[in-house]
């Protein structure tokens, strides 16, 4: 493969460059905005089923294929839809279920994340990821079978989402900080490994590749259905997934195939963790305070652990805010006791487990039927963000190998003692 051909256009000036390698963020500078990459061709060609995730490599800004990936599955659903008495409601399903043709080994749509971000990869530093727990398996997955050197940062009371069913390679490190410390805590460490010149940050939202990984659940959902959904739910920690649909929603209508609406954006949170929704709720764009203990607190409270950023791309311009400005979305609360009775729901109803973020979303979208939120003959797509993993592990016989931290560093380390022992691991 050649590479996609794309530029990138700053989202807040309309300013349109090359990217030259590596670029988040408008060389040019001015106020702080998202880019999102352009592509040459408008029209998707998604016939290339055995290219897995690649096969909507037309709108991803990769410069290879990876071996091994796979791409989000839609199908109508049955069980849900009579449930809940819907007509038209599509599932996304990013996680491991062979029976639909599923088969992400880390149960999570964060393989789309790390197949798109590792195959725009073209530098010779070691690339940093901070995650919450999801993130950090698909891409120690990748990375590892694909021998592409990675520092992951996952924080120390997340270490249980790195499960796998074979060995990681050792191109791949992780490090931790103490137990107490959260998502933000872990973000603060990759921030100071990147002051080595040896490391690169993955950069979270702010990378156009991860962003247009993600938006393959709507070009999923879109190809599958043959028109651009209604409505859009998915649950949301840092709101890029949400952001990566809106995005695809604008191809989508350009390619003109597949419709002129724009989803509205149904996004969840897990309470009592709710910056966002506070925000939203406050008709705020900027993120409202949120002091650093009690969002510890109540990070550690929610089930739905990988939902727990206290820095979301939110206000930023091309961010949530806007995204669901633009849509007419809705940010919603769904309680922990919510989740687990959708996850239960579910599984009776559609025949796979699915994982907490997954129930969030599931719960918010039976919420809003029973609140006449949604018309009931709507196309409705909601996004399985993550599933299977207890159908993985009985195919498998289990997960029994765990990435372990190689460094914990307390919660106000030094710079200068952070950079001297992570060059070292490689």
């Amino acid at each position: 493969m050649n590479g996609t051909k794309y530029h990138l256009m700053n989202v807040g000036t309309g300013r349109e460059f090359d990217d030259t390698g590596w670029l988040l963020d408008d060389p040019a500078g001015g106020e702080p905005s998202l880019v999102r990459a352009v592509y040459e061709r408008q029209q998707l060609d998604a016939s290339h089923a055995d290219r897995g995730l690649y096969r909507f490599a037309d709108w991803l800004p990769v410069r290879r294929m990876l071996e091994g990936s796979c791409a989000p599955v839609t199908y109508k659903s049955e069980g849900l839809t009579g449930k809940l008495g819907l007509s038209n409601l599509f599932i996304t399903f990013s996680g491991y279920w062979p029976a639909m043709g599923a088969r992400m080994t880390t149960c999570s749509f964060k393989e789309t994340e790390a197949y798109s971000v590792c195959g725009r990869l073209a530098e010779e530093r070691i690339l940093v990821v901070a995650s919450a727990g999801n993130t950090a398996r698909a891409f120690a997955r990748v990375c590892s079978d694909n021998g592409i050197p990675l520092l992951l940062c996952v924080p120390s009371d997340n270490l249980d989402a790195l499960w796998f069913s074979e060995p990681i390679a050792p191109c791949v490190r992780l490090i931790s900080p103490v137990a107490g410390g959260d998502y933000f805590d872990a973000i603060h460490l990759s921030n100071l490994a990147v002051r080595s010149e040896h490391f690169v940050a993955e950069g979270g939202a702010r990378n156009v590749a991860r962003r247009d990984g993600m938006g393959t659940t709507v070009l999923s959902a879109a190809t599958a259905i043959g028109r651009i959904p209604d409505y859009y739910f998915q649950s949301v920690g840092s709101g890029t997934g949400a952001i990566a649909a809106w995005e695809a929603n604008l191809r989508l209508i350009a390619d003109g195939r597949f419709g002129n609406n724009k989803m509205r954006l149904m996004v969840s949170q897990n309470a009592p963790f709710l910056p966002m929704y506070d925000a939203w709720r406050a008709g705020s764009r900027a993120m409202l305070p949120y002091d650093d203990d009690r969002a510890r607190a109540d990070a550690a409270e929610i089930d739905a652990k990988v939902l727990s950023n206290r820095r979301p791309p939110y206000s930023i311009t091309g961010g949530l805010f806007d995204a669901l400005s633009d849509t007419g979305g809705d940010i919603v609360a769904v309680t922990n006791s919510e989740l687990r009775a959708a996850a239960v729901l579910f599984e009776e109803l559609e025949g796979v487990d699915i994982n907490p973020a997954a129930a969030v979303a599931t719960a918010s979208l039976m919420r809003a039927v029973a609140e006449g939120t949604v018309e009931r003959d709507a196309t409705i797509m909601l996004n399985i963000t993550g599933g299977g993993e207890a159908a993985f592990k009985r195919d498998t016989g289990g997960a029994p190998f765990r990435l372990e931290p190689s460094l914990v560093f307390p919660l106000d380390p030094s710079p200068e003692e952070i950079v001297e022992r992570i060059e070292k691991l490689f």
